[in-house]
């Protein structure tokens, strides 16, 4: 994270990061959208599969957020002199995006929330666009609020107590998934 600014070159960098996050977000919701729906045409039986693999995740999720809540540890900052160009940030956020395998399950878990047996394709394409929008949004947001010190020094404070909420929702949603009947 970092805590300077040097002219408009960091927040390029941020920005350029979050796009990079949010469009290799858009790569694998496109590919999971497609993969999940050819698998569940063709064998139905895999939908109840693919929420127990994506409840489990969930409350996977769910665990390691209680668990850094209750671990005392600060959060590391510091200042980042990188290229002056966005391109390489981009890069560097898509490559991190796509290589994550949380993504992935994370993905398959978002898609078997708003799938059913045979979805319709405008079910997948409003999962994927409201979400990469969120995304968007979302890590721009993030980007512009953690390059400046005083957010940093909010989140040092609050962030036992966002680990916690994340935990719960993660669980709530795992356990919904698990337990749902579709």
């Amino acid at each position: 994270m970092t805590l300077s600014r040097l002219g408009g070159s960091l927040d390029n960098a941020f920005g350029a990061v979050a796009l990079g996050v949010s469009i290799g977000s858009l790569f694998w919701g496109l590919l999971t959208g497609a993969a999940l729906t050819a698998l569940v045409a063709a064998y139905a039986s895999t939908l109840v599969f693919i929420k127990i693999i994506g409840g489990l995740y969930l409350l996977w999720l769910g665990f390691r957020a209680f668990r850094s809540a209750a671990c005392p540890r600060p959060i590391e900052t510091r200042d980042h002199l990188g290229p002056q160009s966005a391109f390489p940030f981009f890069m560097r956020g898509l490559i991190a995006q796509m290589t994550n395998p949380k993504a992935a399950l994370a993905w398959i878990a978002l898609m078997s929330l708003g799938l059913q047996a045979d979805p319709p394709w405008w079910v997948i394409a409003v999962i994927i666009a409201g979400t990469t929008f969120l995304s968007v949004v979302g890590h721009l947001l993030y980007a512009l609020a953690f390059s400046t010190e005083r957010i940093v020094l909010i989140y040092r404070r609050a962030r036992r107590s966002i680990d916690l909420a994340l935990g719960t929702f993660f669980c709530f949603a795992g356990i919904k998934l698990l337990t749902s009947r579709t």
